[in-house]
């Protein structure tokens, strides 16, 4: 396949999907595609992002594996 019929695929696949949480991973995929495409993140930001997860952690802001797994069998 082309990358423009890959494209279209996707678009289509795209319209029918109603899981939010497989929307926001998708989401997530396309930032950090830009992300690593762009030039590199100073130690600064760096540890601020690594200071963000830790908070979400520490707030119970995750999933357990079981639950990724659960969430996973749903896709």
């Amino acid at each position: 396949m082309d990358i423009q019929a890959e494209i279209k695929w996707i678009q289509k696949e795209l319209d029918n999907v109603k899981d939010e949480t497989l929307l926001e991973a998708i989401k997530n995929i396309l930032k950090y595609r830009k992300k690593v495409s762009s030039e590199r993140i100073s130690i600064e930001q760096y540890n601020k992002e690594v200071n963000e997860a830790i908070a979400r952690v520490e707030n119970g802001e995750f999933y357990t594996q079981e639950e990724a797994e659960k969430i996973m069998d749903k896709w």
